[in-house]
């Protein structure tokens, strides 16, 4: 710290550090990121590495439906890929019958994903 803080403090002979260990210094460690003024650059170098991947998926539903055991039949699927499950639209036809578009954000921290690789993985 600054002596002088100290000093205005009444600890003058007294020697202090301030640090801080935010998540951004966790993932410049993790994974040897040399700048941590690279998470708020719009260098397309750094930022292309870590793009989501958007998959929208809509379906009908019935009573029994909730979004709670989707999210985890998600996340049993894609683990860790999956980053956030919204939903972006519902429908309710004549008939009654609800249909629910969920879009589901893929991003994992080691690499960027390609639309084959999640589309093999939703097929399955």
């Amino acid at each position: 710290m600054e002596q002088e803080i100290l000093k205005r403090g009444g600890k003058s002979d007294n020697v202090a550090w301030a640090f801080g260990l935010g998540l951004e210094r966790l993932a410049m460690v993790l994974f040897d990121i040399p700048d941590i003024r690279l998470f708020w650059s719009t260098d397309k170098r750094f930022t292309s590495q870590y793009r989501p991947c958007y998959k929208d998926m809509s379906f009908w539903i019935n009573d029994s439906f909730t979004e709670n055991n989707l999210c985890e039949i998600f996340r049993g699927v894609a683990g860790d890929l999956m980053e956030e499950v919204q939903l972006i639209d519902n429908f309710t036809n004549k008939k009654g019958m609800t249909s629910h578009c969920y879009r589901i954000t893929y991003r994992p921290m080691e690499h960027s994903l390609t639309d084959k690789e999640i589309n093999e993985l939703q097929v399955d």
